[in-house]
């Protein structure tokens, strides 16, 4: 169209809102091949310019944005914003689709579809779960339905054994089923394997193997059977079949060196009416071995050999003598004071 020609079509032209002719020199607004005096362009509610040329139209009027949400544009009903393009409407409700959550597990519901339990929006799986949840059962991560008997967890999560097979024979798996290396096997095929199986709870044991009382065990379920703290490493006492810790193997059964304080495993010797391991059973000042065969001499409850006993103050070996006498007159059986008539 030619200079000339676009002159005279805006001569003819009117104002799309309020029908006058545009003059020659007046700036126009064109929307969408709409003409309209820069005056007439503006939101049919509140009457002013629309910011940043941004408006919405319905039903062949136009509205600024704010306008047109307040008349038209639904609100949500979790959030209370108004809703500007696709509208998840549901249980009497519109919301935004990032607004419309599970009420259990907070996923969004609005492609994935939702149940209806006691007036809330769950997820598929979540009535379940709470199910699964208040009867202390598990549920089933497949489908999702709650499991009746003892599951089988792989990957720390429950499936009912008849929804897996081992990996080995094929057979269907039962409670007893273990995992090996991201499989699972059918208990028999496990140990076939040659993997080590922990006595107590009868589980595959990947890590650190402990081996004690003619069994495999996981370093956590070996424990002191009267205490029930894992020896982490620490020494045991075994007793019967079961093992202990030092403290409670003493309290039940053992001799402790006066000493050391270690349990006595062999011989005990017995004097100064304690108990002794042989290795420790020594002369106090200058620690050299004793035996029951040896001459030695008490000293502060101790034993003291008969070399040292002789460098002590004379004094001191007189008060110790006479120690021992009052002591061994003290042992001696008191007479009952009656006489035959």
């Amino acid at each position: 169209m030619t200079g000339s020609n676009m002159s005279n079509a805006l001569a003819t032209a009117v104002c799309q809102r309020c029908q006058p002719r545009f003059p020659p020199a007046e700036r126009i607004v064109n929307s969408n091949g709409e003409l309209y005096h820069e005056h007439c362009f503006v939101c049919a509610q509140c009457f002013r310019p629309f910011p940043e040329g941004l408006f919405y139209e319905f039903e062949g009027r136009k509205y600024c944005e704010h306008d047109f949400q307040m008349l038209f544009a639904p609100c949500c009903g979790s959030c209370g914003e108004f809703i500007i393009g696709r509208v998840i409407k549901a249980m009497n409700n519109n919301r935004h689709p990032g607004c419309f959550r599970c009420e259990l597990c907070d996923v969004e519901l609005a492609d994935l579809g939702f149940v209806k339990n006691a007036g809330r929006p769950l997820s598929r799986p979540c009535p379940n779960r709470e199910k699964a949840r208040g009867l202390g059962k598990y549920i089933c991560q497949r489908c999702h339905l709650v499991i009746d008997g003892q599951p089988i967890m792989f990957k720390n999560d429950a499936y009912p054994p008849h929804h897996s097979s081992c990996t080995h024979c094929g057979k269907e798996l039962t409670a007893e089923a273990r995992e090996l290396k991201g499989e699972l096997y059918c208990l028999p095929c496990h140990d076939k394997m040659g993997v080590p199986v922990c006595g107590p709870c009868r589980r595959p044991i990947e890590g650190r193997v402990v081996n004690a009382l003619g069994k495999q065990w996981h370093v956590e379920h070996f424990f002191c059977a009267k205490c029930e703290k894992p020896f982490l490493g620490h020494r045991h006492y075994e007793k019967k079949g079961l093992a202990y810790c030092e403290t409670h193997y003493n309290q039940l059964f053992g001799d402790v060196c006066y000493t050391c304080s270690h349990v006595i495993g062999g011989d005990v010797v017995s004097a100064l009416n304690k108990a002794w391991c042989v290795p420790s059973f020594s002369c106090s000042p200058c620690d050299s071995r004793l035996t029951l065969k040896n001459k030695f001499v008490e000293f502060d409850r101790k034993p003291v050999c008969k070399r040292c006993y002789e460098k002590f103050p004379l004094e001191l070996k007189k008060r110790l003598k006479k120690l021992s006498e009052l002591a061994a007159r003290r042992a001696q059986p008191k007479s009952s004071g009656l006489h035959p008539a």
